[in-house]
C-alpha cells in the first residue's frame, strides 16, 4: 500500500509539470525539436503530433506523451500516461521496480564477466540534423562497464512520422560485449483499450488483414525464417471503442526497415498501458561488440494520425514514395511489362520469345522480360541456379541479339534472377558445396530442389556481385526481377570462427544489402524488382533498394483484390505490381479479361498470359486497356489513394486514385458477387459511392458523359455504383473543368 501511495503521489507532481507551458524553452531546427526547461526534456514535433520526453525526480528519460498537437495541452487528459515508470530506452537490469521489469527491454547484454544485467544512465542529448532532417540523439552509458547507447529519433514532419533506431558501442580497450538482444525502439501509449491491426497470410495468400483486441500480455508478430508471408513487418494501433477508425480516430502506425528476421512485441499491462517495441529478431542469434566496436539497428517508422487508418494509409505511402524508394527511379513511372514464366515456363529460345514479342509489342507493352529458364542448365527447377552464364543450348548466339530485336521494337529488355539461391545440380554447388547455409551432421534440406547460398561469406559476396556486374554490363538490360524462392534453415556456417557462427542471419542481411546497393551504384538506370516466391520481402529495407514489389504469386483476380486491398495499407501503389495471366487459383470458370486488366490496373501493369494463344478480340481488348491505363497511370502511381470500399467488409471493392493538384480522378469499382436486394448489407444501404480529397469548389467532369459535378457534392453525395453483375468493373474517370 505504501509502495502505491509513493508510486501514485510521485505520478501526480510528475503531471503538474509534463504538460505545462514552455516557458524557457530552446527553438531549432524549425521548431520540430525543442528542449524544454520546465519540466525538463525534450518535444518532438510533427505537423499533427507531438511526442514529448521528460526526467523523472531519478535522472531518467521518460516518455510522457505521443498523440495529438492538441490533446498536449490538456494537463488532465494526460495524466495517463505516466501510471507507469516507462524508460525510452528499456533494458535488462535497473533494480527491482515493478513496472521496469514488466516492460519490454529493448536492450539485453552480456559483459565480460557474465553480468547480465545493464544500468544505462542518461549522459547528454543533442538536437542535430541528419540528411537534412532535424534529429535528436540521446546517448546513455552504463553506469560501470564501457557500454555506450545513441538513441535517434528524426523527424518528418510533412507526413506525421518519426523515424527511430539504436546504436551501441564499446567503448573499452579489452573486453567483448555480447548482444542478445537489441530492438530499434520502443514506444509507450496511455492507458485504453487497443486494437491491432496487422496483416498475416502465406503463399498465395498475403497481407491479409486482421483486427484483434490487445488483452494484457505480449502479443508478438515475428519472422524466424527471413520470409514475411506469415507477418509483413507493418501495424496499426487504434482505441477499442472506435468502431469507425478506417474513417477517424487515431491510430499509431508504424513498420520496420528491416529484410530479414524482425519481431515487433505489444506489451499491454494490467493497468492499460501499452508498449511497442520493434527491431530485429535475436532468435537463435547474437551480436559481438569488441572493443572499439559499434552497431546499429535498422531504422522502425512510427506515425500517429487522429483521422484514421485511412488517413496512416495515405502518410506512410506518401512518406515511402518520397523517402524511402530508390532516388534514380522515385519518380519515374513504371513500365508496362511483360513477363513470359506462364507462356513458356523453362522452355525459352529466341524464336519462341520474339513471337511473343511481336504481340506484346501490338497491344503497347513497354519491357519484355524473359523470366526463369535463360541460365546454362536450367531446364527445370532441379538444376542450374547458381550458374548465371546464358545457356548456349536454348540461346547459341547468346541474349544479345534477342535483345537488339526487342528493343528495335521500341521494348527494354528485362530479366529473371535468383541470385541468393543454388542448385545441388549445378557447376557452382559442385565446386563450392561449403558455399551453402548448413550444419555438419545434419540433412542438407532442399526445398524447391534449391539450397541457399551463405551471402555472410565474402567469397560468396564476390562471386555474386562479379557475376551480376558482367551480366549486366555484357547486355542492354533495363530491369531486373531479383527472385527469393525459399526459406532459410539450416543456418550453419562452420567455417566461421565458433563466436561469429549465430551472427550469421545478420551479417547475410548486411551482405544482401550492400549487394543490391553496389550494382544499384554501377547500373542506376536499372529498375528492381523484389520478388520473394510471391510477397515474401516486402518491406521498407528492400524498398530503399527496389523500385517495386512482385506481391504475390497468386494471380487470380478475385484473390488479388483481397491481396491489394491488404497491401496498400502499408505501402504505395507504384511498388505494387498486378499482372493478368490466364489461370485462377480456385478452378472455376475464367473470369472476363477485361475484369483481369481492371484489377491489374490497380497497381504496375504487367500481363503474364500466353499471348500466343489470344484471339484477335483478346489482342484488341489488351490494346485498348493498355492505353487506358497509361493515360491514368500518373494518378494511379503518384497519387493519392483512398480505399473507399473494402472486399473484407462486403462483395465489392472501391480505390479512387486523385492527383495532387486535385483535377483529375481515378475511381476503380469492382463487384465480387451480385445479390437480389434486400438480402445483403450493400443492397439494403443506399447505392450511392461518397468520394474524398476533392477540391470542394472544382467542378468536375465525368470522362465519356456530359454529367458534371461540384467536388462538394461528389463527398457529401458521391456518384451511383457503376458496376452491375458478379465479376465485373468498371474505371471512372473525372476531371476538373
Amino acid at each position: 500500500m505504501i509502495l502505491n501511495k509513493v508510486y501514485h503521489l510521485f505520478a501526480f507532481m510528475l503531471l503538474l509539470f509534463s504538460v505545462s507551458s514552455l516557458f524557457g524553452q530552446t527553438t531549432t531546427q524549425g521548431n520540430y525539436i525543442q528542449e524544454t526547461s520546465n519540466p525538463k526534456g525534450y518535444i518532438i514535433r510533427t505537423h499533427a503530433s507531438v511526442y514529448q520526453l521528460a526526467f523523472n525526480k531519478a535522472g531518467e528519460l521518460i516518455p510522457v506523451y505521443y498523440g495529438l498537437n492538441e490533446q498536449y495541452d490538456f494537463q488532465k487528459t494526460n495524466a495517463l500516461w505516466t501510471r507507469e515508470n516507462f524508460l525510452e530506452v528499456p533494458f535488462r537490469g535497473g533494480g527491482a521496480d515493478l513496472f521496469k521489469m514488466q516492460r519490454t527491454p529493448v536492450l539485453e547484454a552480456i559483459f565480460p564477466d557474465l553480468v547480465r544485467d545493464c544500468d544505462l544512465v542518461f549522459s547528454s542529448a543533442q538536437i542535430t540534423e541528419m540528411e537534412g532532417r532535424p534529429v535528436l540523439k540521446i546517448t546513455y552509458n552504463d553506469s560501470y562497464y564501457p557500454l555506450q547507447l545513441c538513441s535517434y529519433i528524426k523527424v518528418f514532419s510533412e507526413y506525421d512520422i518519426i523515424e527511430k533506431w539504436i546504436e551501441v558501442k564499446n567503448t573499452g580497450n579489452k573486453g567483448t560485449i555480447l548482444i542478445e538482444n537489441l530492438q530499434s525502439a520502443s514506444v509507450s501509449l496511455p492507458a485504453n483499450d487497443y486494437m491491432l491491426r496487422h496483416m498475416a497470410g502465406s503463399w498465395a495468400l498475403e497481407f491479409v488483414q486482421y483486427d484483434t483486441k490487445l488483452t494484457p500480455g505480449v502479443k508478438t508478430l515475428e519472422t524466424r525464417d527471413l520470409r514475411s508471408y506469415n507477418n509483413p513487418s507493418w501495424f496499426a494501433v487504434y482505441q477499442a471503442a472506435n468502431t469507425t477508425i478506417d474513417e477517424n480516430g487515431q491510430v499509431w502506425f508504424g513498420q520496420l526497415s528491416y529484410s530479414g528476421n524482425w519481431r515487433m512485441d505489444f506489451n499491454k499491462s494490467p493497468l492499460g498501458n501499452l508498449q511497442i517495441t520493434g527491431g530485429i529478431n535475436f532468435w537463435d542469434s547474437h551480436w559481438q561488440l569488441k572493443p572499439g566496436d559499434d552497431f546499429t539497428t535498422p531504422r522502425m517508422t512510427i506515425g500517429f494520425t487522429s483521422k484514421g487508418a485511412e488517413k496512416a494509409a495515405e502518410l506512410m505511402s506518401s512518406y515511402i514514395r518520397n523517402e524511402i524508394l530508390p532516388k534514380e527511379q522515385r519518380s519515374k513511372i513504371r513500365p508496362v511489362l511483360y513477363n513470359s514464366w506462364y507462356a513458356t515456363e523453362f522452355n525459352v529460345n529466341e524464336e519462341q520469345q520474339l513471337k511473343l514479342a511481336q504481340v506484346a509489342k501490338e497491344i503497347g507493352i513497354e519491357t519484355f522480360v524473359i523470366d526463369d529458364g535463360w541460365f546454362k542448365g536450367r531446364v527445370n527447377d532441379k538444376a542450374g541456379l547458381g550458374d548465371w552464364t546464358v545457356d548456349p543450348v536454348k540461346f547459341p548466339q547468346g541474349l544479345n541479339p534477342l535483345i537488339k530485336k526487342i528493343n528495335d521494337m521500341g521494348m527494354g529488355f528485362g530479366i529473371w534472377i535468383e541470385p541468393e539461391m543454388v542448385s545441388p545440380n549445378s557447376d557452382l554447388y559442385k565446386k563450392h558445396p561449403d558455399w551453402v547455409f548448413h550444419y555438419p551432421n545434419r540433412n542438407r534440406n532442399e526445398e524447391r530442389n534449391q539450397l541457399m547460398l551463405n551471402l555472410a561469406r565474402q567469397d560468396v559476396y564476390d562471386y555474386l556481385l562479379n557475376t551480376f556486374t558482367a551480366l549486366l554490363k555484357n547486355h542492354n538490360i533495363s530491369f531486373i526481377k531479383w527472385d527469393r524462392c525459399r526459406a532459410l534453415s539450416e543456418p550453419g556456417w562452420p567455417s566461421a570462427p565458433v563466436d561469429m557462427q549465430r551472427e550469421v542471419r545478420i551479417r547475410y542481411i548486411a551482405n544482401l544489402y550492400k549487394l543490391i546497393d553496389e550494382l544499384r551504384l554501377r547500373f542506376p538506370s536499372v529498375l528492381f524488382e523484389s520478388c520473394s516466391g510471391g510477397g515474401g520481402r516486402a518491406d521498407l529495407g528492400m524498398l530503399q533498394r527496389m523500385d517495386q514489389v512482385w506481391i504475390s504469386d497468386n494471380t487470380d483476380p478475385v484473390d488479388r483484390l483481397f491481396i491489394q486491398y491488404g497491401y496498400l495499407n502499408a505501402f504505395p501503389a507504384n511498388t505494387m505490381v498486378c499482372w493478368t495471366t490466364d489461370g485462377d487459383m480456385h478452378n472455376k470458370q475464367l473470369l472476363p479479361l477485361d475484369f483481369k486488366f481492371d484489377v491489374a490496373m490497380l497497381g504496375v501493369l504487367g500481363v503474364g498470359n500466353n499471348l500466343n494463344n489470344w484471339t484477335q478480340t483478346d489482342i484488341d481488348l489488351a490494346r485498348k486497356k493498355i492505353h487506358a491505363y497509361k493515360e491514368i497511370r500518373e494518378e494511379i502511381q503518384n497519387g493519392k489513394a483512398y480505399r473507399l470500399k473494402s472486399p473484407f467488409n462486403s462483395n465489392r471493392m472501391a480505390v479512387e486514385y486523385i492527383s495532387p493538384d486535385q483535377n483529375k480522378l481515378v475511381l476503380c469499382c469492382y463487384n465480387l458477387a451480385e445479390y437480389m436486394n434486400g438480402v445483403s448489407l450493400d443492397t439494403r444501404q443506399a447505392q450511392n459511392l461518397v468520394l474524398k480529397g476533392l477540391d470542394a469548389d472544382k467542378t468536375y467532369q465525368m470522362e465519356g458523359t456530359n454529367e458534371k459535378f461540384k467536388g462538394s457534392f461528389l463527398m457529401a453525395v458521391g456518384v451511383k455504383w457503376p458496376v452491375t453483375g458478379a465479376y465485373k468493373s468498371k474505371i471512372v474517370v473525372l476531371k476538373a473543368n
